[in-house]
């Protein structure tokens, strides 16, 4: 559904993405991870025709960004970081008014805006300002705008920037429900989002591609060694005889100083390579008569994966060409 090959973009003597090349499969929800300034927004903006690239490709539903953007844009929702909302406006007559941008007949704009209305929970909003919801529901309009047209593709711009947990849980709950019937690049920063939403994982780096997997396979693939932290009770040289002595235990290292009372203690055990001594060592000490408090397995986070694959980035991206007038209906259209 999105084929992008060698995207290049260079604003004067700085490159701010360079050589991008990814592919999102039909109905597949794509999480596109970087750090703030690593190139995210500007990759989103070639895709949604917003901005030229310098060099490369980008294909959406079979149609070239560059060659034939106006087929794109109508193949395409995009919801941008800042939404493109008019306070003044209802949720229906702002929708109906975006639906119209967007080409829809007057036969089949009410049927579409009630549509969309009913996806993004906004039905009992339907009469009420803009500026008057919360931000929550502001995110949830900017959505409907992208679906009003019910098209193949969404691209989402930090969808859940400035909501709380609770906004935040009901706006990834919305995004899922909206895979299969949509493909759907996710722009974010923040790894719960991705974790919670995507099916794969595009992780960008000071412009560059850097990984690109399900979140699943990207932990596994820094996994390396297996460790586990085990707090047991009793003597100190029993339990430092008892771990070494387990197949498949390679290291054993004690955390800390005893905990809370005496002959309480920490220790990490690293495991010898495809072994998986878990089991082991809680019946090794167990059957030693020794105290054992906690042992925990520790799993690599898709935070771990993020930090090893990317480095200390630009405060922000570089600034693109002006922005349309997002007040002014004439200009507006184009950001859509």
């Amino acid at each position: 559904m999105i084929d992008v090959e060698h995207l290049h973009k260079v604003y004067g003597s700085t490159t701010a993405i360079r050589d991008v090349t990814f592919r999102v499969e039909p109905g597949e929800i794509l999480g596109f991870l970087g750090p703030n300034g690593a190139g995210k927004t500007t990759t989103m903006r070639i895709l949604t025709g917003y901005l030229p690239a310098t060099s490369g490709t980008a294909r959406v539903a079979d149609f070239d960004v560059h060659q034939d953007s106006m087929a794109v844009r109508q193949r395409i929702g995009y919801l941008p970081e800042s939404p493109p909302l008019y306070l003044d406006m209802t949720v229906a007559g702002y929708l109906n008014f975006v639906g119209r941008i967007k080409g829809l007949s007057a036969g089949d704009r009410p049927r579409q805006v009630d549509s969309a209305m009913a996806r993004c929970g906004l039905a009992d909003k339907r009469d009420v300002l803009i500026r008057k919801l919360s931000k929550g529901y502001r995110q949830r309009v900017g959505i409907a705008q992208a679906i009003v047209h019910d098209p193949p593709v969404i691209v989402l711009d930090e969808p859940t920037s400035g909501l709380d947990p609770r906004q935040n849980n009901e706006m990834r709950q919305l995004i899922r429900s909206l895979a299969g019937d949509h493909t759907i690049i996710l722009s974010t920063h923040i790894l719960p989002e991705v974790s919670a939403t995507c099916n794969r994982v595009a992780i960008i780096n000071q412009g560059q591609v850097v990984a690109i997997d399900s979140p699943e396979a990207l932990m596994s693939r820094l996994a390396g060694e297996l460790t586990y932290e085990v707090e047991v009770r009793g003597d100190l040289s029993a339990i430092e005889h008892h771990l070494g002595t387990v197949a498949g235990v390679a290291q054993v290292e004690r955390l800390s100083p005893e905990i809370a009372t005496e002959h309480h203690y920490r220790f990490r055990v690293t495991a010898e390579q495809a072994a998986v001594p878990g089991e082991a060592i809680a019946a090794t000490l167990v059957q030693a008569g020794l105290g054992l408090g906690e042992l925990r397995r520790q799993q690599v986070s898709l935070e771990d994966v993020f930090l090893n694959l990317t480095t200390e980035e630009p405060a922000e991206e570089p600034a693109a060409a002006p922005a349309p007038n997002e007040t002014d209906p004439e200009t507006a259209a184009n950001g859509f």
